[in-house]
Formats: structure tokens, sequence, C-alpha cells
């Protein structure tokens, strides 16, 4: 069947006009095809990680690494999904901090391949082009454990809802803090 516009296309499940390069606190989840159990299992209402869930942790905590603008707070790994608070502040290359669009930023240690740079010449400028946004940092994060596993083990897209005050921050938090002990009653929940 040849390619339809009209059928093929996906709802996008964003804010609509929102930039999602804008600093501030975004609640993200990111699941495991098919809610497989992969990633561990929860004893007496914790989570204890397996060796892929490990691999998954560790590409997580590395994320502020390449994504300067990125400030991870509260995560947990789940049997299945991942959730996590991760926090973009004003990045370093932008001219006054706040002013910045979804496409502005190539990462912090950007050098073309064919520059060769000596010690005493100063840095170079920072080229525009690939985007820090919050899809951008997600889809970073799968593809670095992607690599790390061998395999993607990841469904298309991913959750996300903004953070736009203290209330929703803590109430957020507490859910990722104790989502292991409520493992049964959430609705990532499979036997």
């Amino acid at each position: 069947m040849p390619y339809n516009p009209n059928i093929h296309r996906r709802r996008s499940i964003r804010l609509k006009g929102y930039d999602y390069s804008q600093a501030g606190l975004y609640f993200v989840t990111i699941c495991v095809q098919n809610k497989e159990c992969l990633l561990g299992k929860i004893v007496d209402g914790e989570m204890i990680l397996n060796n892929m869930g490990e691999m998954v942790m560790q590409c997580w905590v590395i994320i502020p690494q390449h994504f300067p603008n990125a400030v991870l707070h509260e995560y947990v790994i789940m049997l299945n999904h991942i959730h996590g608070i991760i926090q973009l502040t004003p990045d370093e290359y932008s001219s006054n901090g706040d002013d910045v669009g979804a496409n502005n930023y190539l990462p912090h240690n950007y050098l073309p391949n064919n520059v060769i740079r000596a010690k005493s010449v100063s840095p170079l400028p920072v080229p525009c082009g690939t985007s820090r946004t919050i899809g951008s940092i997600v889809r970073g994060f799968k593809i670095g454990a992607t690599k790390q596993l061998g395999y993607s083990i990841w469904q298309r897209n991913y959750h996300e809802h903004i953070i736009r005050n203290g209330n929703s921050h803590q109430r957020i938090a507490n859910y990722i803090i104790n989502n292991p002990a409520t493992w049964n009653n959430d609705k990532f929940f499979t036997e």
C-alpha cells in the first residue's frame, strides 16, 4: 500500500506550541516495549536492578555530561519503565541565558572532525543546529542505552509533563520515590 499522509500521520502528544527547550522542570516516563519487565524486580517494595537495569541507570545518570543544560532530579528505574524529573537550565552558550529556541546548540565538546585544535588557540565558537530539548535528551538517552545493551528495548515515544509549581514538583517527586513500594497499583504494573 503506498504511503498516504492522511492515513499514516501520528498525532503528537506534545503540548502544541510549547518550546520544550525552555528552562524548567519536566517529568518524563520512558517505557520498555510491550511493558516487558526487563530491568530488574521488586523485592519487599524495593527495586532491585539486574545487569540490564544497571546499564540503563548508568546511561541515565550521565545525561548531564552530554547535555550540560540538564540537571537530574528524582528518578527511578522500574521493571518496565523509567520515571525521572529533568530540569533544563539556561544554556551556557546562549547570549543572555534565556532567549534560546529549540535548535540553537551543539554539544559542549563539539569540534569538527577536520579541525585540529592547538593548545594556544582559543576555543572555537559553537555553531548552531543540534536541539537541546527534552525530546533530544530522551532520544540521546535511548540511543546511549541501546548502544550499551546492543539492541533497543524502548517503546516508541515517551510521556512528559511540564512541572509548573512547587506543589506539583513535590507530588511528582514523592510518586517517583514511592513507585517501587506501590508497584502493584501502578498503571505500568504487569505480573
